[in-house]
């Protein structure tokens, strides 16, 4: 691993932060609930993402598989009117170039993140982070497909 190489997590965050103002809308608190596991050869198989505006209820906003099964589609799909362009290209991204960076923590464990209404600091830090990724990955990685920063 070179140093500054981001881990997997942390750009996993951070696309999620990037994508709040789409997942939760006008709310300014709530959170945002990630779980992902791994294949057997320990890259990242699958995503879910969850969202709680109030205490004790969650909404799927999306879930993300890397592989097609009678039971879903490969790719993301989105759930109970959630969109976010942003977020599916950037999981996209993440996901096919996840062994460019430096493997989660938890690697061959299922793992979770949880995210809090992010603050302007937080949101600056995620697009910072997703900034660096693309660049240390864009030489082969259409531009086109590269997520849209939202300005706050």
């Amino acid at each position: 691993m070179r140093p500054g190489t981001q881990s997997v997590g942390r750009l996993l965050e951070s696309a999620v932060i990037q994508s709040w103002p789409d997942l939760m809308k006008d709310s300014k608190s709530g959170s945002l609930h990630l779980e992902y596991g791994f294949a057997a050869e320990n890259s990242l198989d699958y995503l879910t993402l969850w969202s709680s505006r109030h205490r004790g209820q969650w909404d799927l906003v999306c879930d993300y598989w890397m592989s097609t099964f009678a039971a879903h589609n490969r790719g993301i799909h989105f759930r109970n009117g959630f969109r976010s362009v942003d977020l599916a290209r950037t999981l996209e991204f993440i996901m096919h170039h996840q062994h460019t960076f430096a493997p989660s923590p938890d690697l061959g464990r299922d793992g979770l993140l949880q995210i809090q209404a992010p603050t302007g600091e937080a949101t600056q830090a995620a697009a910072k982070s997703l900034s660096e990724a693309f660049c240390r990955v864009g030489s082969f990685f259409p531009e086109s497909l590269l997520p849209v920063t939202q300005g706050h």
